[in-house]
């Protein structure tokens, strides 16, 4: 029943050498980058990406995941399909949208530049698509080639960026950048993976309607619950920049970025894997239960030093590293590092919900979480008051749900 840890652990140095490789342009730049914007753009450029990467987990209606579970040629193609139809319209809509958002004078549109408002559904659609083609390749164990794609993707971006930055461009530069890696890091996807070509039409077929009620569960109950995670994630970055503005919007999304470096670095290496096997293990034995335990132990012992490392000395890293003018966002991140110690060990086992279909439960906890951070973040309280509940309340239920997906992996289901 136990799953030889050398598989195991081959296939995660697999995902994680593309993913080290993918990040380390990232993160070698990303003291260059902070020296040549202020945090005032940076600010800028967060919250546009946030919006972005909201919408695009609209975009995919969670069937990415589906097709994980589905390894039939022709449900995958539909499955692509659906992606590639609602996307594109999605990103219509948006576009408009967001006009309109503007010339009504909402404030946060208001606050963006044009570039950035025209191409927020371009971002949405890169993203999506490109998310849909990783999870095809998860399906076939094609872990180097997505690691490939991820390392064209990141490199493209960021070397965009500094260009861009170099000319002057700010905050405009970094979005602009952003749109040429995702296009790059897409072509390469379509290139090394060779997904199967969907069908574009503005009403869905038959077989495409029959492949959303196959799966309704995950637009039902996981997309409405990633989605709440998500906005929930990035509601600080949007009401920190409404409420302090966009120096500290930027200050806190740098913060964000260093303290979910070892998430995108490893967890989302062990996940890429752990999501395969669990489904394996599921399938087999009726439990996830020896996936499960291994990778908890693995990832909370993995996560531990970098946590002491930046409650005792953030202020100082960052000032080192980033220069003087970011020292704050490391006390923000002294404040938020026990928060994502626990987000680093809960992410990659989050998808025991998607294996043993406990959408719904997964759901609520999201409902859960999106109303501890609206309660916190529109309290008249200061920012580091705000950041202190914010942690405090995640970590509790984050508490919750690895008790909660501790349990689900242990049920045994009756296969006979």
């Amino acid at each position: 029943m136990n799953v030889p840890v050398s598989l195991f652990w081959r296939r995660v140095v697999t995902v994680l050498t593309g993913t080290i490789a993918a990040q380390a342009l990232p993160l070698l730049l990303a003291p260059l980058i902070t020296r040549m914007c202020t945090p005032q753009e940076m600010g800028a450029f967060s919250v546009w990406l946030g919006v972005v990467q909201i919408v695009s987990i609209v975009a995919t209606l969670r069937l990415e995941t589906a097709m994980i579970l589905d390894h039939d040629s022709s449900d995958q193609q539909t499955c692509f399909s659906v992606i590639a139809n609602f996307s594109l319209m999605l990103a219509i809509v948006t576009t408009i949208g967001a006009v309109f958002a503007r010339q009504l004078g909402m404030s946060q549109a208001v606050q963006m530049n044009w570039f950035g408002l025209l191409t927020i559904g371009v971002g949405m659609w890169l993203t999506a698509y490109t998310h849909s083609i990783l999870a095809y390749a998860t399906s076939y164990n094609a872990f180097g080639k997505a690691a490939q794609a991820k390392v064209w993707g990141a490199g493209s971006i960021v070397l965009s960026q500094v260009l861009l930055l170099l000319l002057g461009a700010g905050s405009i530069g970094l979005m602009a950048g952003q749109i040429i890696g995702l296009a790059c890091g897409l072509i390469a996807a379509v290139f090394l993976l060779s997904p199967p070509r969907p069908q574009l039409s503005w009403t869905p077929s038959a077989a495409q309607r029959q492949y959303l009620n196959k799966h309704a569960a995950f637009w039902r109950y996981a997309l409405p619950a990633d989605l709440l995670n998500v906005v929930a994630g990035k509601l600080p970055l949007f009401m920190i920049g409404l409420k302090f503005g966009l120096l500290e919007a930027g200050l806190f999304a740098l913060t964000q970025r260093v303290l979910a470096a070892p998430i995108s670095l490893l967890a989302a290496s062990v996940l890429e894997v752990f999501k395969r096997q669990s489904v394996h293990e599921w399938q087999t034995f009726g439990n996830c239960r020896d996936a499960y335990t291994h990778t908890f132990k693995a990832l909370a012992l993995l996560g531990a030093i970098p946590t002491i490392l930046m409650v005792l000395f953030a202020p100082h890293l960052f000032a080192l590293i980033f220069g003087e003018s970011w020292r704050q966002a490391g006390e923000y991140a002294r404040i938020m590092s026990p928060l994502y110690f626990l987000n680093f060990i809960a992410s990659p086992l989050s998808y025991v919900f998607y294996v043993v279909g406990k959408q719904r439960v997964d759901l609520v906890w999201q409902v859960a979480l999106f109303a501890m951070t609206a309660t916190v973040f529109f309290s008249p309280l200061t920012l580091k008051q705000c950041l202190w509940w914010y942690t405090c309340g995640y970590s509790l239920l984050y508490l919750i749900y690895l008790a909660l997906s501790y349990r689900f992996a242990h049920h045994k289901l009756n296969l006979a």
